[in-house]
Parts: structure tokens; C-alpha cells; sequence
């Protein structure tokens, strides 16, 4: 095998003179592509004082060495599908506008479905796409092997062909870009290296002032750090986090080859570690190794730019003979090069977009994992919204960058983390599959006893939680799958626990915060669209909203005292919940302080709940009466003073427990005694996850997320409207009420086949039409069938009559299945147990 050099660095662009200006509207840090696409958008918009500052010249860093792949197969997220659509149509149309070549070639891409649990993900993954305007078709290997006849095909399944997809040239597509933006005002500088965000304080948080540079200051009202594999170090400076980290990433083009035609369509094969596409008359032959390697953990040199990393050919060794054995014509050419460069991921394969929770108008957009070609024209657009209209126009609960917690920032996590993660992008995402990399950075203050009732963990959040139980003293096994499991029962018994008896379930991830100060209850009440400052002793359910009355947190508020607040939030908006909170505060008199680690969240929930806390804890009366539903008390469990709350997300009697870390195993073990007579069982997130999609419970950034208000999702009941002095959202929130039946509404959905399993993103249909799609979904142990949560609609108000006329089918990879829709939860619509 010969090498040869690594593709050529660009040639200089065009750009403004070193001497910066004095200020601008917008500085965007970074000059590839993403950088670029943002200024294009903004420019669009209307925000033409815009600045680019590029520490060297546009493109250094990833952009100039990606691969440039065109492609938007492979997506169950809305906003991910839309976003690569967008970029796809923008890259097609851009040279019209700015006279500068992308590059772009729609010669379509074959994704190849090697083993049966990639052929039923792609069939699901094509049956969500297709909704949302992808063309993408089921074929066979004759004819994956007639459209890339270099290809060896006869073991594979199947293949997927998207005939618009393509290839696009990274280096002319940023210049491209960069050309639009200048055209319409937007001003780009080289050479010039940021060095800090400035900003100054603005009550609990900072806002941006400005940035400091090699080359002088520069006052600026917005800053979007897309410094690419820098971001992370440049983020830090101003304690944003952003756990990006650079790996090694192969490609290898080989000398060319006879009948490999430049309108060959990109060619992939996850299953053997490649993607295929033509380039110089040669064969590209890129690589996502499942064992793969972080790179400069300690920090990416400053004056890295067109630079590679040596080839660790020990390394790469088996997964290029894998690959190329997809393409067995390669072996007989010779190797024109084999390049090594970085790229830049993210502990959880999504990217880190958005405002810092910290700072005002600190926004960023990088850890784009390898596909930030295909995704900076949809990205850019979506972050160029935000910046100029203060708020996302799209669900960016799964990219926003508050999501990132500060542990994940240390460098034995994110090089262990990036090993695996790459090896991720290529891997079967089988329901399953798990992370096993950096794990258990919390555990729960029960952990001991987790794991002595045999439980299957998981990671959430970085905590170490049960996700089933095998029985004491068992080892838990299981195997990913599509279809059921053996370790199924355990979860079913679970289940039934808890419907039937009592289940005891350790929620200590919970994010949870204390406000107090003689401002607390004021800026809860205006941060909060339900009235959570009326009494002590109480728990409210409620969401917060933007100005816009869309959702941006769903979470409890309990107020203990005048002056002292437990704020309780899902661990994945934990991030987001505190620089909200902080946020909120300003100049008011109130702290915010993070608890999540000191309190223990045990929550025991049943029929005979009541019984079994009345066993545990016999000095408090736990009647209706005396504990009714939403009532906080203090009483002694096992010894232990704890905050118990009486409330449910399981759609039964129950009550939380919030209890002091170190006690919490007295009060586990007080409770697991005093719930012996009573069938008591430990319960894991699965049966968390079925029971309370049975009674129609939300969970924000996955049912719910910040494209949606109060009434559509069914959550008018949790709001306020009335209540003294208002809160943010309420007029948008008002106005939409008074529109209205909602044309697009949430609904619970139910298979009435017992057999197939939902997880998420299935298409619904109503009358054989797609109206909507699954968000989430688990099996309904009690109603006999899987069960999920559907956001339907687009053809008039969705009355009850709407969906009662309607003939329901949910399609499960390409096959329809009979199903029941209802706006009223199907287990215990009137909540009589929950209120017994």
C-alpha cells in the first residue's frame, strides 16, 4: 500500500484587514463552516453587523479536511431530519446566489442494512423520515449492486436508497457561504485569535460585553463560539461547559479506478466500519471504527490548523481490512492517501447548541460529531433564529448546550467517552445498547442496596440508577433487542407491583434545588405559570415558560416556608432548570442553591403505599384527612427526619421522600421492612417509564419540549391564568386559549395488538393518512398492549369527536398496526386512585 500527502489546505480568501472594529452587533468565533453558515443566516435575517473572527484562515481546523457528505438518512428527531434537509437545499441553491461553486452533487446515497437489527432500525427510520419529507426507498442487493457495482453486495440484507443525498466540497462550500454573508454587510476578519469572552455581572448570571483578542478588544451585545475543537477551552474560560473533544478520524482516496463513475452514489456500510464515494477517478474510503481513539485530551495546539495526526496503522489495522473488503477492487490500486485528522464529539453524539445557562447572549454551536458539513446550513439557521428572536423556532431539547454538566469536562471521562462514542456513529442502535465508557460519576446514597436486589443499572445523567431488578442476590442479565426479552418479567412484576400492591423506587438523580431569600416565593410565581407562592405545605406542578408561551421546564415547586422553596426537575433539564432559575432572580433578594447530591429521593407508590408508610413511620397519620393529596409534611421514617410529599408520577397513591444522603439507606430499609406484609418490590426506569405513559405522564425533552404551550400538550389545568401579578408567557399563553381547540394535540396512544413493541418516532395514521407521530412510548403492562404518547393533527381543531371518527394505525418499521387514541389518560382517567 503507497500513501501520499493529505489533501491540500485551501488558498487564501478573501478578507477584511487585520484592524478590527471597534464593535458589532454579533461576533462569531470561528471560520469554517459552521461559523460561516450562521453569518450567512443572520445576514438573512436582517442582522447584517456581524463580525467573523478567524484565528488563521477560513476553514482551518476540521472544515478543510472533512470528508463532505451530503446525507440525511439515519434520523428518528424531527429537528436533526429538518435540519440536513435544510442544509441540503441550501447547498443546491447556494451558487445561484453567490457565484461561488458548493460543490454539491445529488448523486444519491445507498445505506446498507448488513444484519437484521439495522434492517428493522432503517425500516423504522425510513417509515419516520418519509413523514417528514425524505425520499428514501426499501431495495434489494441486485440493485444496490447495479447502482454501486464496485460494491459486493450478496450478504446484505437490504440497502436504502435517498436519490437526493450527495456529496458537497467542504472548503467551496465555506467560501460559498462566507461570500453571501459578506455580500449582504457581514464583515470577516483572518488572523485574528479570541482569546476571551468578556462580560460583566447581571445578578446571578453574566451577560457578554464584548471580546478580547490578539489584536485588540471588540464590544459586541452577542458572542457564538463555534470555535470547533477550541471550543471547549474557549468556553471554559467563562465556565461555560462544553465537553467537546477531538479524535482521530481515517479516510483513506485511492489512485482511480476503472468504472468507478463520478455520479456514483455515496455508498455506506455501518456494519464494516465504511462509507464509499468517488473521488479524482478514485474510491474515498472513509472509516468510524468501533474502538476509536480521543486526541490532544490535554488540549488542541494553538496553531493547529491544516495539520494531520500520524496514522496509528496498529490501531486502524483490522477495522481498513474490514472495510475495504466491502469494496474488494480497492486492494488491487494503489493508496493515493491515508488520512488522519481530528474531529470533534461530544459525550452524547448530539451537538452543543444554544445560549450558555450562565451568560446572556453566549451562544454556541459546536461538537457537531463528525457530520457538521451536512448539518451547518440547517444549524446555522436554527442559531441565527435564536440570536436574532431569542428563542429557537425548533425542538432543541436534545442540542441544547445547558444540558452539559462540568463533571463531564474531566479528561479521563471525555477521552474515555470519545473512544466510544465514535464507535457509536456506525454502530446498530439497538434498544439496549449502553454506554459503558465514564460511567458513575453519582451514585445513589443507595446504591448498596441497588445492587444487593440485583438491579440492572444504567446510566442517567452520570448517576448509576436501576433500570430492573433481577431479585436479591441474582446478577442481571440481558441482550439488546427488538422484540421481548427474558428479563421482561422482572420489569412486568415491577409493573404490577405498583398497580396492585406497593413498589419502592430510588429517584435520587432528580435535579433539585433550594430558593430562599424574601424574594424566593415572588420570583417563583413569576417564573412559574402555575401558583406555586400560595401556602406552606404545598407541592405544585407547573411549567415555565418564554415570552412566547412555549415550554422550557416542566418540574414541581414546593414551598416549605414564606422564604424557603424546593424547586424538583428531570436530571436531563438540570442544566437548563438552574440557569433558568438563576436567570430569574436578577437583583432580587433570593439565592439558588444546587441540592441535587444532598437529598436522597425515595419514592414509595401503590394501593398500599399507605400502609406501608403507616408500618414505617407510625407516629404520622397518613389518611386523606390528615395527608392530602399535594400535602408536605415532615415525619420520621425509620429514625430519619424526611420531607415527604405526597405525589405521584406513577399514577398511584404514593408519596415522595426526600431524605438526608447519608440516611437514606435507614429509611430504604425501614420501608423495604414495613412494606414486607404488603407485597412491597424494589422498581426500576422501566417501570417507571410504563406506568406512567399508562396514565398519560409527561416528560419534558421527550413527550413535551419548547415548540410546545400549555394547551396542546394538555396542560392547562397546571396553569394560572388569574393569579396575581401574572407570570412570563402568560399573554402569549392567553391568547392561544382564546384561539381555541389546538389544531395539533397530544394524545395517548394504544396498540391493540399485544405483540408489537413502540419506542418512539412511529408515524400515526388516521384514515390510512399520516397525522402525527409516537414521541415516546414503553409497554402498558396493565392495559394489555404498548402504549405511548402521540402528537397528532393538522386538519382542524382535535376534538375528542375528531379522534373517535377516525380510524387509528400506528406504522412499526413499514407495518400498520390497529391502535386506540384518546385525549383522557386510558388507566384511571378521573385519577381516583392517585386521590384515594
Amino acid at each position: 500500500m503507497s500513501t501520499a500527502a493529505a489533501p491540500d489546505p485551501p488558498h487564501p480568501s478573501p478578507s477584511g484587514p487585520r484592524a478590527l472594529p471597534q464593535r458589532a452587533r454579533v461576533v462569531v468565533i470561528g471560520g469554517g463552516v459552521i461559523g460561516a453558515a450562521i453569518a450567512y443566516h443572520l445576514a438573512h435575517l436582517g442582522v447584517t453587523d456581524v463580525l467573523v473572527l478567524e484565528r488563521d484562515r477560513l476553514t482551518s481546523g476540521t472544515t478543510w479536511h472533512a470528508a463532505g457528505l451530503m446525507t440525511c438518512f439515519g434520523s428518528t428527531n424531527e429537528t436533526n431530519t429538518r435540519l440536513r434537509l435544510s442544509s441540503r437545499d441550501l447547498y443546491a441553491r447556494l451558487e445561484a446566489e453567490t457565484g461561488v461553486a458548493t460543490g454539491f452533487k445529488p448523486v444519491g446515497l445507498i445505506e446498507a442494512a448488513a444484519d437484521a437489527d439495522r434492517l428493522e432500525e432503517y425500516r423504522r427510520v425510513a417509515a419516520f423520515q418519509r413523514v417528514h419529507g425524505l425520499e428514501v426507498e426499501e431495495i434489494g442487493p441486485r440493485e444496490m449492486a447495479e447502482m454501486f457495482p464496485l460494491a459486493r453486495t450478496d450478504d446484505l440484507l437490504a440497502g436504502f436508497h435517498v436519490p437526493g443525498d450527495g456529496r458537497v466540497n467542504p472548503v467551496d462550500l465555506t467560501m460559498s457561504l462566507a461570500r453571501g454573508a459578506r455580500t449582504l454587510g457581514v464583515r470577516v476578519v483572518e488572523g485574528v485569535s479570541v482569546e476571551q469572552v468578556l462580560t460583566r455581572p447581571r445578578g446571578l448570571v453574566e451577560e457578554v460585553v464584548g471580546v478580547h483578542t490578539d489584536a485588540g478588544d471588540v464590544e459586541c451585545e452577542v458572542v457564538v463560539n463555534c470555535a470547533g475543537m477550541w471550543a471547549r477551552e474557549l468556553a471554559g474560560r467563562n465556565g461555560v461547559v462544553v465537553p467537546n473533544q477531538a479524535a482521530e478520524h481515517y479516510y483513506l482516496v485511492t489512485e482511480p479506478i476503472d468504472g468507478m463513475s463520478p455520479d456514483a452514489p455515496v455508498f455506506e456500510d455501518p456494519a464494516a466500519h465504511g462509507y464509499y464515494r468517488e473521488e479524482g477517478g478514485g474510491m474515498m474510503v472513509g472509516l468510524f471504527e468501533p474502538v476509536a481513539a480521543a486526541w490532544k485530551v490535554d488540549g488542541i495546539p494553538h496553531d493547529f490548523s491544516f495539520g494531520e495526526i500520524t496514522p496509528d496503522w496498529d490501531r486502524m489495522g483490522p477495522f481498513v481490512e474490514r472495510a475495504l473488503s466491502r469494496v474488494p477492487v480497492v486492494e488491487t490500486v494503489g493508496i493515493r492517501t491515508f488520512f488522519c485528522g481530528p474531529e470533534s464529539f461530544t459525550p452524547d453524539l448530539a451537538p452543543a447548541v444554544g445560549e450558555a445557562p450562565g451568560i446572556h447572549n453566549y451562544f454556541v454551536c459546536a461538537g457537531l460529531n463528525s457530520v457538521g458539513i451536512l448539518s451547518a446550513g440547517g444549524l446555522g439557521r436554527i442559531v441565527a433564529h435564536w440570536v436574532a428572536e431569542g428563542r429557537p423556532d425548533v425542538d432543541v431539547t436534545g442540542f441544547d448546550v445547558a444540558r452539559f454538566r462540568d463533571w463531564q469536562l474531566h479528561p479521563r471521562h471525555r477521552a474515555e467517552r470519545t473512544a466510544e462514542i465514535l464507535g457509536t456513529v456506525y454502530a446498530a442502535h439497538t434498544p439496549g445498547v449502553e454506554l459503558a465508557s465514564a460511567r458513575g460519576e453519582f451514585r445513589s446514597p443507595v446504591h448498596d442496596r441497588l445492587v444487593a436486589e440485583g438491579a440492572r443499572l444504567r446510566d442517567v445523567s452520570g448517576w448509576e440508577s436501576a433500570a430492573w431488578y433481577a431479585g436479591r442476590g441474582r446478577t442481571p442479565r440481558a441482550e439488546p433487542g427488538w422484540g421481548p426479552q427474558p428479563w421482561f418479567e422482572h420489569w412486568a412484576a415491577e409493573h404490577r407491583a405498583v398497580r396492585e400492591a406497593v413498589g419502592l423506587m430510588d429517584m435520587s438523580f432528580m435535579a433539585k434545588f433550594a430558593v430562599r431569600g424574601p424574594d424566593a416565593g415572588a420570583v417563583l410565581d413569576r417564573l412559574s405559570a402555575g401558583a406555586v407562592d400560595e401556602r406552606d405545605g404545598v407541592i405544585t406542578y407547573t411549567q415555565w415558560l418564554d415570552d412566547h408561551g412555549g415550554i422550557r421546564a416542566d418540574l414541581t415547586v414546593t414551598r416549605l416556608a414564606p422564604d424557603d422553596f424546593l424547586v424538583v426537575a428531570s436530571d436531563t433539564a438540570h442544566g437548563s432548570a438552574l440557569g433558568q432559575l438563576r436567570r430569574a432572580v436578577g437583583d432580587a433578594d433570593a439565592t439558588v442553591e444546587d441540592v441535587t447530591t444532598d437529598l436522597a429521593l425515595l419514592t414509595v407508590q401503590g394501593p398500599a403505599s399507605r400502609a406501608t408508610l403507616a408500618a414505617a413511620a407510625p407516629g404520622t397519620d397518613w389518611s386523606t384527612g390528615a395527608f392530602p393529596f399535594r400535602a408536605v409534611r415532615r415525619v420520621e421514617v425509620g429514625g430519619v427526619d424526611v420531607l415527604a410529599i405526597r405525589i405521584t408520577y406513577l399514577g398511584e397513591l404514593g408519596w415522595e421522600l426526600y431524605v438526608p444522603a447519608g440516611r437514606a439507606p435507614q429509611v430504604w430499609d425501614a420501608v423495604l421492612e414495613a412494606g414486607e406484609a404488603h407485597g412491597i418490590r424494589p422498581a426500576g426506569l422501566r417501570a417507571l417509564s410504563s406506568l406512567r405513559l399508562e396514565k398519560g405522564y409527561r416528560d419534558f425533552g421527550h413527550d413535551i419540549d419548547n415548540t410546545d404551550d400549555v394547551w396542546g400538550v394538555g396542560l392547562g389545568f397546571a396553569v394560572a391564568l388569574d393569579k396575581p401579578g401574572g407570570f412570563t408567557g402568560r399573554e402569549a399563553t392567553l391568547a392561544a386559549r382564546e384561539r381555541g381547540t389546538p389544531h395539533h394535540r397530544l394524545v395517548q396512544v394504544l396498540l391493540t395488538d399485544p405483540e408489537p413493541l413502540l419506542f418512539h418516532a412511529e408515524p400515526v395514521l388516521r384514515d390510512g393518512v399520516v397525522v402525527g407521530e409516537v414521541r415516546s412510548a414503553s409497554y402498558g403492562w396493565t392495559l394489555g398492549g404498548a402504549v405511548g404518547l402521540a402528537f397528532v393533527g393538522g386538519h382542524g381543531p382535535v376534538t375528542p369527536q375528531w379522534l373517535a371518527e377516525g380510524t387509528w394505525e400506528v406504522d412499526v418499521a413499514g407495518t400498520r398496526h390497529p391502535a386506540r387514541v384518546s385525549l383522557r389518560p386510558m388507566y384511571d382517567p378521573t385519577s381516583a386512585r392517585v386521590t384515594a
